[in-house]
């Protein structure tokens, strides 16, 4: 157990009343606070559509086969991010090209994603890593010149914007995660967001059986193949309670971000992750660079202080090594160097400035023993 844990979801009264409420109602699968927790969640972002699904992960594939990706098609990937993102593509049968990342934003390389753009690229899926949104006008950009879709993984983005639209409002789908390291979360979750009607109800009745329902009548009309992927009312009662804060919760790791980088500020060799030009960051996480950053790492943690790594350089994982499955036109070597820098700090709603000054001083403490 850890005296200064790397994260804590956000728990009140008023969310442990609001799941026992829902629980003594009896109705316990995807319902009508499923349905209330949508409609915040589209309403705080100012987009067409948002819908519940089980993860992150499975929102992510929903969207890939919305957008009829699969066999034959590329799609363009990271190299700095969780697993899933890429995995997702695999699991549609298509396959995923996987490039550098900007050293400074930890974002998709923009000019990375054109160099790897070939006659079957149909796709590219950028990452707001941590919470940095991408700089929606250059990726656009690349869009509209080489016709391409974008599903944005939003997983850590909730409350992120860039020149001041929230994330998940512009690109084709983005997907969001409600993990409880992410700042709504309800244990496992997540939640897709589009402009697109026809998408919306594609996606609707795929995660719901291939089902839809008629008007006047309280029988489904199972019109296609579709699967499982209905998020309960238990899970979502938390959401609820949450979303009614989110402007509070963002503020406030907003809070501990500056109040992170005035306490490290000047320190070297410490690097902070720089906010992309024109967007304001919503912190999932905070993360700077360092070096030696596993013995940091270890040695915080004996102390009784966890941080973690950033995420994984792809390339690095079996999974991802170049074949006729996956495309790696070029070594991402700015990814594996922030890869290897990259460190996590402590971040939760409740953490008091006693606390940042202990993780600082341990952290200051290691960087001066090694240099």
């Amino acid at each position: 157990m850890y005296k200064i844990p790397l994260t804590k979801p956000y728990l009140t009264t008023d969310m442990i009343k609001r799941v026992q409420e829902t629980m003594e109602s009896g109705f316990w699968t995807e319902g009508p606070v499923v349905n209330e927790l949508e409609f915040l969640f589209e309403t705080y972002i100012g987009c067409g559509h948002a819908l519940a699904v089980t993860s992150c992960t499975t929102g992510l594939e929903i969207a890939l086969r919305a957008l009829g990706i699969g066999a034959g098609d590329e799609v363009i990937v990271p190299d700095y991010t969780h697993p899933a993102t890429a995995q997702v593509v695999f699991l549609v049968g298509a396959v995923p090209v996987i490039v550098d990342v900007d050293p400074c934003t930890m974002n998709i390389d923009y000019d990375s994603i054109v160099q790897a753009i070939s006659p079957r690229t149909k796709a590219v899926i950028p990452v707001s890593i941590f919470g940095n949104p991408i700089n929606w006008p250059r990726l656009d950009e690349i869009k509209r010149k080489y016709s391409l879709l974008v599903i944005e993984d939003a997983a850590c983005a909730i409350g992120s914007s860039f020149q001041g639209v929230r994330t998940g409002y512009h690109p084709d789908i983005s997907v969001f995660s409600l993990h409880p390291r992410k700042t709504i979360a309800i244990g496992e979750g997540g939640m897709i967001t589009t402009n697109s009607s026809r998408l919306y109800d594609w996606m609707k009745s795929y995660k719901n059986f291939g089902a839809k329902y008629q008007e006047k009548s309280d029988l489904p009309m199972f019109t296609g193949i579709g699967t499982n992927c209905k998020l309960s009312d238990i899970t979502a009662s938390i959401g609820l309670e949450q979303i009614k804060q989110v402007d509070v919760l963002v503020d406030r790791r907003r809070e501990l971000a500056a109040s992170y980088t005035r306490l490290l500020e000047g320190i070297e060799p410490i690097e902070f992750q720089k906010v992309t030009m024109g967007g304001e960051h919503a912190y999932q996480s905070f993360c700077i660079q360092v070096d030696n950053r596993d013995m940091i790492k270890k040695e915080m943690r004996q102390a009784g202080i966890e941080v973690q790594i950033g995420t994984f350089a792809l390339h690095r994982e079996n999974a991802f090594h170049p074949s006729p499955m996956c495309k790696l036109p070029a070594l991402p070597h700015q990814s594996l160097n922030v890869f290897e820098r990259t460190l996590a700090l402590p971040m939760y709603h409740d953490m008091t400035l006693f606390e940042q000054k202990m993780v600082v001083n341990a952290l200051v403490k290691l960087i001066r023993k090694d240099s």
